[in-house]
């Protein structure tokens, strides 16, 4: 008993305790409070009513009309007071604060409340009369030419989110607002007043101001894409962008040619405006934003690549992308962002009303959605959206996330092709981490963080850029201007996973700013972060984002933190809401397919359900010790984080220090304190209590390499190899979602990289480089079987596979059009799990090494066909696709729309068909297990058959590699012997799946002479509905036996083939048949596991 109660007194003590206690909580949020006031505060007192505070020179920061190329500052400032509106959600979240802390609760919302009576004074209350009319302008009646994005997302959101606020749907402890009830209005814009101190009525001026500034951007929009223009002025419209249909007849055919002006704007820019015009099309009635904003999501997402990735910049006119690369920083971030959050800002809502606002506004009407088709209620609804995040988190995740050879981070790949492009970090990546705990990522999240976390620790704030070749900051791009991207992925993950670590992580960094940002007159960013040289400059979203994300880690007990609502934050981290009065009745929802739909009063409700992907949040997890309470400080690649950011090699100021004396030139000996270790563990402010008493870390693994290169007949070639250089591009076919196909093995090289494969339990050589190009973890090398199987070298051996093989039908011409039958698939084998033996071929384990069955269909014809390389990407994407899917650890994303047609697919028209037959014969291809057991029999040696992907493969004459011709249909073969001509003139005998067993299906074959080419050469048991994944090989236990029951001299090979329904009857059309054996290659004893012979 005694004991029990020393750990329970220990359990209470500050260093034990696994939550940060209260007191020292209350006492980091009040650090944020006076961060933020500090800030705040000097701003209404040096630069209100200017855009922008300098804290160093405590002086205003405004537009730079000298130098319009100025867009650093010119894009952000409109000379509205910009810093006032990022400020006010701020205030109005403070004041629904603790009250008994300074500034928070009564003394914020007090500030709340002046700082939109103020602003309503210096801009007027949104309305036409002489109330409109503000100390600085009528609304937002002013000669700036302002960014589109940045525009929507600090002023719109800002003001739409104080409005909700001050409305009271958006929660403020113990702010009750109370309209007055004598006041009814069926306007939206004109809400009945609510009364507050000091005698300011707020009716809605908040709202019409955003509906105000909301019209004068509707010009951009103007684009035949849909996609918005960058800038607009917000007086005068888009008078630079002289191509825009605003400034063309109907009848005009030919672009009004001008001036340039730059027409590129970002996937973010032009896709990040779905969550401030639908709150405010639902808030004031007018639809006309909502449905810009989605249909500019919509045309940047079409734009996708096949692979599924999204690029930076896009130009608004002709809708193409401007540069290769694609990532989740700068440019691309926020599109992401919005994906996930239009979707739950929309969850449970009916399709918007489609009827236009007849409404005068305080511009010329504008409509931009009347040059375009109206969006489908698909395009409205909340699943489509769930949709496009998974669909674009999956394509994220396999080509832009990237683990080999060092601890995971985001990199910067080709659009188009998935291959590296840049490697470096930048800060606005930050935010993803963020993005995934919304999404119910966490395990993804955390990991995420954790890079910028270590980040942060080294630096004292994250690099505007960091090279991960170089392992430090990008030269020239050492900034950090208060961004808000990593304190708001602390804040998020901390509300996911309740983890007391990420606490320390606020902690750390709202140390790091007091001690390096603070100023007389506010809060500075950093111009270098190692240097700690200052700019003079506090940007907006310092008082909007990051001191509000700050607070709200520090105060779980925030009415927001607690708020069971669709409610959103913003990219600018204003909060969001569609009021349960502009909602409409909720839709009924039923979980369906992804192609399913269900109609609701002549209105299609699009439905939206795919298990591969996270569809819900996981509840926090228990700490795995409960003394130390973090499950974040117990990972045990903690230091693998620290080693990737060199972390490791940091010398840990925070910790102890000596003295040491240093000579100076100029002051002679002068004292210094230096650190006496690096950094181990991090943030800094971790104190020693949470990590787990045994917590290790696993030694670094070594990496073991291995080169190839393959003989060159010619010398120059294999100089190319070496350099990794420009033979690449005559060896190597590379097809988006599969990887290369190597065209030519002279002088070819490879660099492999040992890894081990928990499935199989071995050691595995992986693919990582083929002729100089990198090989995403997803890709696997294709090499033609005709190529290299004769290949026995140690460094490089083709074995063949005994287990399996290919059966390969082909068909002439058929007057019964394809699409009027099922058609089979075809099979691949998943990865080898079997042993090999010590000649060329492989016994691999039973059902394990069958996969799910694909069709396959490749056209043949007198002349190689016009879509001869679409036709070959078929064969091959088919070929390896059951064997991506074996090895693929986390869902694919669906393939966009291939710029061919599927020839079999049944998609086409009678008409297409028949002009396919007219030009050639249809090759299908089905893997088969072979039997196994005593009364098994080899495969008999022929020649592979030729696919139309297959070096050597003759258009002219598709059937010369066929071996048989002849095919015998016997049925289920179980009601006695078969005819003796069966066997005597048919090469191929085909029978069904069941009735009785394998062996007496054979036993059922009479007796025949077997030195014939024309007698029996194999018996194909077709399993229509088999399921590849569980298809076992056939077991004969016995010997195989004549219908006399005498042993069999000659054995018949057998194969099981599984297939689809109708595979059975193609047999009966065939007019050849073939084999294609199947290989696998190993390197030095170990399996080269995405190596894959074709």
């Amino acid at each position: 008993m005694l004991l029990l109660a020393i750990l329970l007194a220990l359990a209470g003590l500050p260093w034990v305790a696994p939550a940060m206690r209260s007191d020292h909580l209350a006492k980091l949020r009040q650090e944020t409070v006076d961060m933020f006031y500090h800030g705040y505060s000097s701003y209404m007192l040096h630069a209100f009513p200017e855009d922008e505070l300098r804290p160093v020179s405590c002086q205003p920061l405004t537009r730079n009309p000298k130098k319009p190329a100025d867009i650093g500052l010119n894009d952000v400032l409109g000379n509205y007071s910009l810093t006032l509106i990022d400020s006010l959600s701020t205030l109005a979240i403070l004041a629904g604060g603790p009250a008994d802390e300074k500034y928070t609760g009564s003394q914020a919302l007090s500030d709340f409340q002046d700082g939109v009576a103020e602003f309503v004074l210096h801009y007027g209350d949104g309305r036409h009369g002489p109330s409109g009319q503000g100390l600085r302008s009528r609304g937002f009646d002013l000669d700036s030419k302002v960014q589109v994005f940045e525009t929507v997302i600090r002023g719109v959101g800002g003001l739409l989110s104080a409005h909700l606020f001050a409305v009271g749907e958006l929660p403020i402890r113990g702010y009750k607002p109370k309209p007055d009830s004598n006041v009814e209005s069926d306007d939206p814009l004109e809400t009945a007043p609510i009364t507050w101190p000091g005698g300011f009525r707020y009716d809605g001026q908040l709202l019409r101001l955003a509906l105000d500034l909301s019209e004068r951007l509707l010009p951009a929009f103007y684009t035949k894409t849909g996609i918005p223009y960058p800038r607009v002025n917000l007086r005068s419209g888009i008078p630079f962008y002289v191509n825009s249909p605003l400034h063309q007849n109907p009848e005009d055919t030919e672009p009004i040619v001008g001036n340039a002006e730059i027409t590129e704007t970002c996937s973010a820019g032009a896709g990040s405006l779905t969550l401030e015009f639908t709150v405010l099309s639902r808030l004031s009635g007018d639809p006309r934003f909502e449905q810009v904003a989605k249909r500019a999501f919509w045309e940047v997402w079409e734009r996708r690549s096949d692979i599924g990735l999204i690029g930076n910049g896009i130009d608004a006119e002709r809708g193409v992308w401007i540069g290769p690369h694609s990532g989740i920083g700068a440019g691309m971030d926020s599109f992401f962002e919005y994906a996930l959050k239009s979707h739950i800002l929309l969850s449970g809502q009916e399709t918007p009303n489609m009827t236009r606002s007849q409404r005068q506004s305080t511009t010329s009407w504008l409509d931009p959605n009347a040059l375009h088709p109206p969006l489908s209620s698909e395009m409205h609804s909340s699943d489509a959206f769930l949709e496009a995040w998974h669909q674009a988190h999956a394509s994220v995740k396999r080509y832009i996330y990237t683990d080999r050879n060092h601890f995971p981070y985001y990199s910067n790949n080709h659009r188009a092709t998935g291959q590296p492009y840049t490697m470096w970090i930048d800060s606005l990546g930050a935010f993803y981490p963020g993005l995934l705990a919304l999404a119910g990522e966490i395990d993804e999240a955390v990991e995420a963080n954790l890079v910028y976390t270590a980040l942060w620790t080294r630096y004292g704030a994250i690099p505007e850029r960091w090279s991960v070749r170089e392992t430090n900051v990008e030269p020239g791009i050492a900034w950090w201007p208060g961004r808000p991207e990593f304190i708001e992925s602390t804040y998020h993950i901390y509300r996911a996973t309740a983890d007391p670590w990420y606490l320390r992580v606020g902690e750390m960094v709202l140390h790091d700013i007091k001690r390096r940002c603070w100023v007389a007159c506010g809060w500075a960013g950093l111009e270098n972060v190692l240097s700690g040289e200052k700019q003079d400059r506090m940007e907006s979203f310092f008082l909007g984002e990051t001191t509000k994300y700050l607070y709200l880690l520090f105060d779980p007990e925030h009415p927001l933190n607690n708020f069971d609502a669709a409610y959103v934050f913003t990219t600018e981290g204003h909060p969001l809401i569609i009021p349960r009065k502009a909602r409409g009745s909720a839709t009924p929802r039923k979980r369906a397919s992804r192609t399913a739909q269900q109609s609701n009063k002549d209105v299609t409700v699009y439905n939206y359900y795919d298990s591969k992907f996270t569809n819900s949040c996981p509840a926090p997890r228990k700490p795995l010790e409960p003394l130390a309470g973090s499950n974040t400080a117990a990972k045990r690649n903690l230091f693998d984080v620290s080693r990737f950011t060199n972390l490791y090699n940091t010398p840990n100021y925070h910790g102890p220090l000596e003295t040491v004396s240093i000579k100076d030139e100029e002051e002679g000996l002068i004292t210094q304190h230096r650190a006496t270790s690096n950094h181990s563990v991090f943030p800094w402010t971790l104190p020693p209590t949470m990590l787990p008493h045994n917590g290790t870390c696993p030694a670094p693994v070594n990496r073991i390499l291995s080169w190839i290169e393959f003989p060159s007949q010619d010398a120059s070639a294999s100089l190319f190899s070496r350099s990794g250089s420009s033979s690449s591009s005559t060896q190597l076919l590379w097809y988006q979602n599969v990887g290369p196909t190597v065209e030519q093995v002279d002088g070819l090289k490879l660099q492999l990289e040992q890894e081990h494969n928990e499935v199989a339990g071995e050691d595995v050589w992986i693919i990582s480089h083929v002729a100089g190009k990198t090989v995403n973890r997803h890709e696997n090398v294709m090499f033609y079987a005709d190529h290299v199987r004769h290949f026995r070298d140690d460094a490089f051996s083709v074995l063949r596979r005994k287990d399996i093989v290919d059966v390969v039908l082909l068909i002439e011409p058929d007057p019964t059009p394809l699409t009027s039958r099922e058609l089979p698939r075809t099979s691949v084998p998943l990865p080898i799990t079997g042993s090999l033996d010590d000649t060329t071929s492989i016994d691999a384990a039973p059902a394990e090494n069958a996969s799910s069955t694909r069709r396959t269909a490749v056209r043949a014809s007198g002349e190689p066909p016009a879509a001869d390389a679409d036709s070959l990407f078929q064969s091959i994407l088919r070929a390896v696709s059951s064997a991506l899917e074996g090895s693929a650890t986390t869902s694919t994303p669906s393939p966009r729309p291939p710029p061919f047609r599927d020839s079999v697919s049944g998609d086409h028209t009678a008409d297409e068909e028949d002009d396919d037959q007219h030009r050639g014969v249809s090759i299908y291809s089905w893997l088969a297990n072979t039997a196994s057991g005593a009364g098994a029999f080899p495969l008999p040696s022929v020649q592979d058959a030729l696919l139309h992907s297959s070096p050597g493969f003759s258009a002219a004459d598709p059937s010369a590699s066929f071996p048989w011709r002849r095919v015998y249909m016997a049925g289920l073969a179980c009601d006695g012997p078969l005819p003796d001509d069966a066997p005597r003139r048919h090469q191929v005998i085909v029978m069904q799946r069941g009735g009785c067993s394998f062996g007496d299906k054979l036993d059922n074959i009479p007796s025949f002479a077997p030195g014939d080419d024309g007698s029996l050469q194999l018996v194909v048991v077709v399993d229509e509905g088999g399921d590849a994944h569980d298809a076992p090989r056939p077991l004969l236990a016995t010997e195989q036996r004549t219908p006399r029951g005498t042993p069999r001299v000659h054995g018949i090979p057998m194969v099981l083939m599984p297939g689809a329904k109708g595979t059975y009857e193609l047999f009966r059309q065939a007019s050849a048949v073939g084999l294609r054996r199947k290989y696998v290659v190993k390197s030095q004893g170990y399996m080269i596991e995405n190596a894959i012979v074709l």
